[in-house]
């Protein structure tokens, strides 16, 4: 076997029928043994150690979750093995249940890469049906521009008008909410109006070249509501803000008192009665 120059060239394969010498054997990477061409697949010699390196992974149909079963090792014990302590049943649904499009009858999976959220509805929808007339978008939700205190009172009226449909006391207390929050409303405009109003005068006097430069004191800026004349536009407009922004409410608005018709408790703010109410009377009003 070999030549004189290599005298261990070449060796005998170990598969008991075969015996054939060969010049390039193969060695088997798990049992260790020299094979010829023919014999050099784990099947073809019947190799022990086939799967001694092989990964096999089953899933679990509880949690949904791989179980590696071990080399040498019973499947049923690996199984057990798992079930006493590492499974989770309350996996399932996370590892099983996929985004999907929203649209009805498109089943596409939304993933990272095919996947975007509309700017008005705020839904995650696929790449075929991203614009709106695709997905059939309502648009942007409208916001609410209305009087705060109006909408709550229109809520705290619709929540108990069922049971109290046959009382007179909560309509009138009802009524009387919605007229004391409308007068609140319309002298805050009021008051809002007359100082932008003056505001927008002393400015336009300064523009005009009317107020007087640096060096001068004359009083030649007049406030609009009263005799008082100031020789600077920033004056005028700090009288304006301290003296006259509180006095441009209605005397009515100020005055006005709303009682409880539960125990004739009176409060000046329409919202400070409807916390009272909901507060103190479980939100009934008849008395």
């Amino acid at each position: 076997m070999g030549t004189p120059e290599f005298p261990d060239l070449g060796k005998h394969c170990n598969v008991d029928d075969c015996r054939q010498i060969d010049f390039l054997p193969f060695t088997c990477d798990r049992c260790n043994k020299v094979f010829c061409l023919e014999h050099r697949s784990y099947t073809k010699h019947l190799c022990p150690n086939a799967n001694q390196q092989d990964v096999t992974v089953l899933v679990c149909p509880l949690c949904a979750k791989g179980v590696r079963l071990v080399p040498n090792e019973d499947p049923n014990i690996t199984w057990e093995s798992h079930v006493n302590c590492d499974c989770d049943p309350s996996n399932y649904q996370k590892a099983t249940k996929k985004k999907r499009c929203p649209v009805p009858g498109c089943k596409e999976l939304l993933t990272f890469s095919n996947t975007l959220r509309c700017r008005d509805c705020t839904k995650e929808h696929c790449l075929k049906h991203r614009f709106g007339p695709d997905h059939k978008c309502p648009g942007p939700k409208k916001q609410d521009s209305g009087f705060r205190f109006v909408g709550l009172l229109n809520r705290s009226q619709k929540r108990e008008s069922p049971s109290n449909n046959c009382s007179n006391g909560s309509s009138w207390w009802g009524s009387s909410l919605l007229t004391a929050a409308s007068n609140l409303r319309a002298s805050a405009e009021a008051g809002m109006q007359k100082l932008s109003d003056a505001t927008t005068q002393a400015l336009q006097r300064a523009k005009d070249g009317t107020a007087p430069s640096s060096s001068g004191g004359a009083l030649v800026e007049q406030c609009t509501q009263c005799p008082a004349r100031f020789s600077t536009v920033s004056a005028l407009i700090e009288h304006a803000e301290k003296s006259h922004q509180r006095n441009t409410q209605p005397v009515h608005s100020r005055v006005m008192i709303d009682v409880c018709p539960k125990c004739s408790r009176g409060f000046r703010d329409p919202v400070l009665l409807v916390e009272h109410v909901e507060r103190d009377h479980g939100g009934s009003s008849t008395a």
